[in-house]
């Protein structure tokens, strides 16, 4: 895609330089990009309001080549919101593992309950009202609002971030997403935002093969911390072991991990707060 680069320091510049040519340009050379290069993403072949939901709360820090390995296997297990809904959290659980961050398990589940039980199985069409769900926030609740109804919510994430860095902030650095929502606002196809978006993440994912990231000039860029020896780690080997044993005390999973109890307790007491694992007898086990 080699559309004409546009640099200011304001957006409101940016926009105000903008022709109705300038921005047929860019759709045109981002649908032809598409047309090529379109990524087949089993997600978007469907229009199943519930096969929709799932990836999105999936792809939420997390890389397309897992999610696609996850995602045929957790729909056939769980093919719809009820199902979802009625399963066991141990059930849910081994089925996300190789996942990572097990939060979005709990939530996806939990969001599964309220659509199930609250909404008649229908995902509500409002953001507003989707953000008030568990792990749900402004930028997933547009999104799929966005790819179900297709209707033109504004939404960034690191791919859609990423062009629009690339194409309209040339020599700027430490942009805001503040400053980019602007500009998704007046572009946007609003007759075919779904596909649009599709296109844009398309294209943003092949940007770092050909530039350096883009992304490294938002004010929002952080590198991911290390996951080796991470906290986060240690959660997601707990409960792994739980989940293979049914129920261990504090020294047998300090034991099976090789650490100490004086670090597995503390992570325990998080797990049982966030409830992830309930603990009788002092045993632990995955929660039901």
């Amino acid at each position: 895609m080699n559309c004409d680069k546009l640099s200011d320091n304001s957006t409101h510049g940016i926009i105000g330089d903008m022709q109705a040519s300038a921005i047929e340009k860019f759709n045109a050379d981002l649908w032809d990009f598409y047309a090529t290069h379109k990524r087949i993403l089993p997600w978007r072949e469907t229009i199943s309001p519930y096969g929709i939901a799932v990836s999105e709360i999936m792809l939420q820090q997390t890389q397309v080549s897992r999610v696609l390995e996850k995602y045929p296997v957790f729909m056939k297990t769980f093919p719809d919101f009820p199902t979802l809904a009625q399963a066991s959290f141990v059930d849910v659980l081994s089925v996300w593992q190789g996942m990572g961050y097990n939060r979005r398990a709990k939530y996806l589940q939990e969001i599964a309950k309220r659509i199930s039980f609250s909404h008649r199985n229908i995902v509500p069409d409002d953001p507003s009202l989707l953000e008030t769900f568990p792990g749900i926030g402004p930028a997933t609740a547009r999104s799929i609002v966005t790819f179900i109804y297709n209707t033109p919510q504004i939404f960034i994430e690191t791919n859609i971030r990423r062009v629009f860095i690339h194409h309209f902030f040339e020599d700027t650095v430490l942009i805001s997403d503040k400053e980019i929502v602007p500009l998704i606002e007046h572009i946007i196809d609003k007759y075919n935002p779904r596909e649009w978006y599709y296109a844009l993440m398309d294209y943003g994912a092949t940007l770092p093969k050909h530039v350096v990231n883009p992304n490294r000039k938002s004010k929002h860029y952080t590198k991911q911390s290390k996951f080796e020896g991470s906290r986060r780690q240690m959660r997601g080997k707990i409960l792994k072991e739980l989940l293979a044993a049914n129920k261990l005390d504090r020294l047998e999973i300090a034991d099976k991990l090789g650490y100490t109890i004086g670090i597995i307790y503390p992570i325990l007491q998080e797990l049982h707060q966030e409830g992830f694992v309930q603990e009788k007898k002092g045993k632990y086990m995955i929660s039901p």
